[in-house]
């Protein structure tokens, strides 16, 4: 019935040509500041409704705006602006300090009055989106699509294991070659390539010590079993 009254009305041309929007007029676009240093602007963003693992549902996504270069960091739910707070000083502020600028939607953390006198205290300015522009934050928005994905490959069909398998998604990520950057992000931070890991190489099965290492195993069984 209700997509029956909408097509009605978009149909109808006495509606469209006289009728007022009862919205608020959605402004100007406001363009954010070009970052120029690493881990100097970022944006947050959550990943929720994941399955419980050791009390963790959520992951909260921190991007460098500069090197899009992310941390994922997992969290409890219900979490509060105080809890995202503490895991936001333990593993952004202590490896990369302070940063100038945060870009995040309007989500109640980042709305509380604890969350905004924080970042006051730090220096730090908010930059939040509003419904009417919701692709100031598409950079987290497209890191958790992708991390989401990532995780999914990784686990399969044994999806409680998403929190094990979280920091090699991370990895995957910082080292996988994005087209905006033409590099990695792990490149542009650090400098240098990434570590390389080496392919799986199944083993055999069954193993039995080579000759060589027999006759040297063997006088000192002797010596231990005469002992």
């Amino acid at each position: 019935m209700r997509r029956l009254v909408q097509e009605f009305v978009r149909a109808c041309s006495t509606c469209q040509r006289y009728k007022s929007e009862h919205l608020h007029p959605a402004g100007l676009l406001l363009p954010l500041p070009v970052p120029s240093a690493v881990w100097a602007d970022i944006a947050l963003d959550f990943v929720e409704a994941l399955p419980r693992v050791n009390g963790k549902t959520v992951i909260l996504s921190v991007v460098d705006r500069f090197s899009k270069y992310c941390h994922f960091i997992p969290l409890a739910h219900p979490y509060t602006a105080e809890t995202v707070a503490q895991a936001f000083f333990t593993d952004i502020v202590r490896l990369h300090g302070v940063p100038q600028s945060i870009v995040s939607d309007r989500d109640p953390v980042f709305t509380s009055t604890f969350w905004q006198e924080l970042m006051r205290l730090m220096g730090t300015k908010l930059h939040m989106t509003s419904a009417f522009h919701p692709q100031s934050d598409g950079q987290t928005e497209a890191a958790n699509r992708v991390i989401v994905m990532y995780l999914r490959c990784f686990t399969g069909d044994r999806p409680r294991q998403w929190l094990r398998w979280l920091p090699w998604a991370e990895y995957t990520y910082n080292t996988a070659y994005q087209t905006s950057l033409r590099d990695t992000p792990f490149r542009v931070v650090y400098g240098r390539e990434p570590p390389s890991i080496r392919s799986y190489e199944p083993g055999r099965r069954g193993w039995q010590p080579s000759p060589g290492t027999w006759r040297l195993g063997r006088p000192s069984w002797r010596r231990s079993g005469t002992a």
